[in-house]
């Protein structure tokens, strides 16, 4: 029997490029959506549609409970469409509650489901100022001010709930900016950026590996090094979907 695989955002853009990678691998994958209207097309990517809302945490533990699934991947985020930078200071309150809030009550239902393993999306840019690239064991920005101290405050949350949950073995990928189909932009844009399948990939290949941890997730650049998850994972930022899986 497949393992069941819980994505939480499915129908988000890392969501849409990872789903057709785990079905082809063999997984039974369930999706949630808050939006009703979504779940017709999960079911065309082969996927159960789950219709619930991260902030409610007794329906959130009650679907998990209910599913059982040995893995539960986080890819959930509130953002604006194109990232309307008019809408951005407002959006960037509402995801940071997605982190601490809905990584919270995702990681309680995943303990609670006997979930073993819990890979979470993260930031690539919260790092605190020093001299560059940024590896997995620099801080985070926290003495940040304005809307940046929202955004990390929001990230260490996450990363907190998903690194500290006894009994599950978690992972974070600090993805860099993502570009691609689903996304804001078709063409690299920022300091960091990474392609939405090539990040798709990286949960993928999290999943096989031996153990949790954290991982910069970004094609090479001054900014960021993800020399472990090409060292550790076997990750490489010009991975895509192959063709028969692309929508």
């Amino acid at each position: 029997m497949s393992e069941k695989i819980f994505v939480a955002g499915a129908a988000g853009a890392i969501g849409t490029a990872l789903v057709p990678l785990l079905t082809e691998a063999g997984y039974e994958v369930y999706g949630s959506t808050r939006r009703t209207d979504r779940a017709r097309a999960l079911e065309a990517q082969g996927v159960t549609p789950v219709v619930v809302d991260v902030f409610d945490a007794a329906a959130l533990r009650a679907a998990l409970v209910r599913i059982a699934p040995g893995i539960v991947v986080h890819q959930l985020t509130d953002l604006p469409l194109d990232l309307d930078p008019k809408r951005m200071p407002e959006a960037s309150h509402r995801n940071a509650r997605v982190r601490t809030e809905g990584t919270r009550n995702l990681v309680a239902a995943a303990l609670a489901a006997g979930s073993r393993r819990l890979v979470a999306q993260s930031i690539a840019w919260a790092y605190a100022p020093r001299p560059t690239p940024h590896v997995e064991d620099h801080p985070l920005d926290l003495e940040a001010e304005g809307i940046r101290r929202v955004s990390v405050d929001g990230v260490a949350a996450l990363e907190r709930s998903v690194l500290g949950a006894a009994g599950i073995q978690g992972t974070v990928l600090r993805y860099g900016q993502i570009y691609g189909p689903g996304t804001s932009t078709a063409v690299p844009k920022g300091a960091s950026p990474v392609h939405v399948e090539a990040a798709a990939w990286a949960a993928v290949m999290a999943l096989r590996h031996a153990q949790g941890g954290v991982f910069n997730i970004a094609e090479d650049n001054p900014e960021v090094s993800s020399e472990k998850a090409k060292r550790e994972l076997g990750w490489h930022a010009s991975l895509r979907l192959p063709k028969g899986l692309v929508s």
